[in-house]
């Protein structure tokens, strides 16, 4: 008998599933009952030369199929290979079509047979031209190709499903703040009873949790460096975690470890940033959004705050959760026209040029920053600077503020004009009033009829009509009670509202300088001028008042032209 030789290809995609199924034992023990049947079949003695066992996934590109070990023994090897067998199509690869059709095409350039234990894949090859004693390349076919290609693509489609059932309820357990990945230093992965299930969730390492928090602390009390934080954790016995190194070419072997490792001050600010040290995860499934895990970091959220001094913080609102990297201070970001903190830079005037004042924080040696309007300018070639501190510049327009009164002229002839407004719409009022209660007693008479006619009448779809007609009366009399009890009270805010117009008028510095928004103020403010005041205006009392206005006279004459403010600068 005539004796051909072989290969056998045995595959897991990894060592859980050889453990719980589908072992290369069991694929082994197919194959030689396979190597039996063919050799029956073909009447030649097969016999395997070498045995492949990988752990490996096979969903990938060509280039990186596992498959290709034994093709490239087929290729060197001395003695020539005729078969090469596996269990199945999706043990030989699961790259779908394209990569078995590859697959196949180079084992055959080189004598090789694809051989399944199922018999999808025929041993034969058919000539179509064999009538006629001919032979071509393109005239030679395996039968059962088709077939083949529809099991290729049906192991990928596997694949396809099984990662999108698998993926698909990780990332969803993953966004609900459970966690499906390894624990990272300072955790421990525990399962719990949850209402979704038995998931798993981080808990603090009964080791590891300490060296953590404690990092925390230090950074807090700023008193120490990182490297002698990095020092410190080290003393308490901190040493990074152990993890085995595979062999490339078979997963399942162990060739080394890693780690073990001291603290160092590079790895400690790594860890210092990670936000899942306060309960908060950010990755990939997650959409970029910070999700709450269910449950409590190490530290609180305060605490990674304030150790990472504004590189990274994180800040929670319910049930909202952002987080910014680097975020300048507040004074940095707003720099928008209309800053609250100088509303009056386009409302007072620079004292030498006559333009408006610019409003910013210059910051000291110190760190420390010192508000203050500022103008500088070249005019004919003369350079000018002004600059007069903010509080300073406040103080100076709340007491011009203070000083500021209306004309008793113009208080006695609004008084006029709106009492006589007032009478105006008080008779108005007054005459509504009087048809609503003229229309209310209108209605309890019509009322009082209807129930007078429903006792003398005994046919019930009248006495239904007429109870009808009565309610809608009643609807009608609850709306005008609502529109009379308005037009009352409309009569007493309009005597309201003018007492409070006259307050503000005898108290302009309440309006002007008590109000929720800086910028209102400041345009208020404004209306007091003909022309807008130079700074020196207000603090020398040169204004243009609006012929509304005046100022006190005692304010007004109790400075001399020559008194100067400290801070101004010619």
């Amino acid at each position: 008998m005539k004796t051909e030789y072989g290969i056998g290809f045995k595959r897991v995609s990894s060592e859980k599933q050889e453990l719980i199924g589908d072992s290369p034992e069991d694929q082994q023990e197919q194959i030689e009952r396979r190597i039996r049947q063919v050799s029956s079949t073909l009447g030649v003695k097969i016999v395997i030369v070498k045995w492949f066992e990988l752990a490996e996934s096979a969903s990938k590109d060509f280039d990186m199929q596992p498959i290709l070990k034994a093709l490239n023994y087929c290729k060197t090897s001395k003695i020539k290979i005729s078969y090469c067998f596996f269990k199945s199509i999706d043990r030989g690869t699961r790259g779908g079509a394209t990569v078995y059709t590859q697959l196949k095409l180079h084992f055959s350039r080189y004598g090789v047979k694809m051989v399944d234990v199922y018999g999808i894949i025929s041993t034969q090859t058919v000539n179509t031209l064999e009538h006629l004693g001919i032979e071509y390349e393109w005239s030679k076919f395996s039968p059962s190709f088709i077939t083949e290609i529809l099991e290729a693509e049906r192991a990928k489609g596997e694949v396809r499903d099984i990662l999108t059932r698998m993926i698909g309820a990780e990332v969803r357990y993953v966004r609900m703040g459970y966690r499906v990945r390894p624990a990272p230093p300072g955790y421990q992965n525990t399962k719990i009873d949850t209402d979704n299930g038995k998931r798993v969730i981080l808990t603090p390492h009964e080791i590891e949790s300490p060296w953590f928090i404690k990092m925390y602390e230090l950074r807090i009390q700023g008193n120490l460096k990182d490297k002698e934080i990095v020092q410190e954790i080290n003393k308490m016995g901190y040493k990074s975690r152990i993890q085995k190194l595979h062999d490339p070419n078979d997963k399942r072997r162990t060739i080394g470890f890693k780690g073990g490792n001291l603290l160092t001050v590079k790895q400690f600010q790594v860890y210092i940033q990670k936000p899942i040290y306060a309960g908060i995860n950010t990755e990939k499934w997650t959409e970029g959004k910070p999700i709450k895990e269910r449950f409590d970091g190490l530290v609180t959220i305060e605490m990674f705050n304030k150790a990472n001094r504004g590189k990274v913080i994180i800040v929670r609102d319910e049930d909202l959760i952002k987080i910014y990297k680097n975020k300048p201070p507040d004074w940095q970001v707003k720099k928008d026209k209309d800053n609250p903190l100088y509303a009056y830079k386009t409302k007072v005037l620079c004292p030498k040029c006559f333009n408006q004042l610019y409003g910013s924080s210059s910051r000291g040696s110190k760190g420390t920053h010192y508000p203050a309007y500022h103008h500088a300018a070249t005019i004919k070639g003369k350079h000018h600077y002004f600059r007069i501190p903010l509080g300073d510049f406040n103080n100076t327009i709340e007491e011009f503020i203070r000083n500021v009164k209306v004309e008793e002229k113009f208080i006695k002839k609004f008084q006029e004009v709106y009492l006589a407004e007032w009478d105006k719409r008080e008779k108005q009022a007054s005459d509504t009033t009087v048809l609503f209660n003229k229309r209310l007693i209108q209605i309890e008479q019509e009322i009082h009829l209807i129930k007078e006619k429903i006792k003398v009448v005994s046919s019930s779809s009248v006495i239904k009509m007429l109870e009808d007609d009565i309610e809608k009366l009643e609807l009608e009399r609850a709306s005008l009670v609502i529109d009379r009890d308005k037009a009352e009270d409309e009569q007493i805010s309009i005597l309201t509202l003018m007492n409070y117009a006259k307050y503000f008028l005898e108290h302009l510095e309440v309006l002007l300088l008590d109000g929720a928004n800086p910028i209102k103020d400041a345009t208020l403010f404004e209306l007091l001028f003909d022309e807008l005041p130079t700074y020196n205006d207000l603090l020398f009392r040169t204004v243009r008042l609006a012929p509304l206005f005046k100022l006190n006279e005692e304010y007004k004459t109790s400075k001399s032209v020559s008194v100067s403010r400290q801070g101004f600068e010619p």
